[in-house]
């Protein structure tokens, strides 16, 4: 072998360890940000589906809260007909004081769970 073609396949080599030593690191780097992207697209999913089932809930809690006005309206209404002498008829239907009906919560909570 004559000494030009030893220099050129030593510039080569030399070449070619240049480009490992650059493009080995930028792959490894890139490979890293892809497997971080998708952890992060995985905390994100799984933050995302946590709120959404406490929206759910909320939303259901709402409903209760309104349906428990409308019944607390419905009978402050009723207690209003009472004083003024309008459902005289109804006084044997009447709740005692101090007593909450809770029989016709309970057949609600079991409709609700079948």
């Amino acid at each position: 072998m004559s000494t030009g073609t030893i220099v050129a396949i030593v510039i080569i080599a030399l070449i070619v360890l240049a480009i490992f030593a650059f493009v080995l690191p930028r792959m490894r780097a890139r490979g890293q940000e892809r497997k971080l992207n998708k952890a992060r697209g995985r905390a994100a999913d799984g933050h995302r589906e946590v709120a959404e089932e406490r929206m759910e809930r909320a939303r259901l809690a709402e409903r209760q809260a309104q349906r428990e006005r409308a019944e607390a309206e419905l009978h402050e209404s009723r207690a209003g007909m009472h004083e003024r002498g309008l459902a005289d008829d109804d006084l044997q239907d009447a709740p005692e004081p101090g007593r909450f009906e809770r029989e016709g919560e309970r057949e609600r909570e079991d409709e609700r769970t079948r």
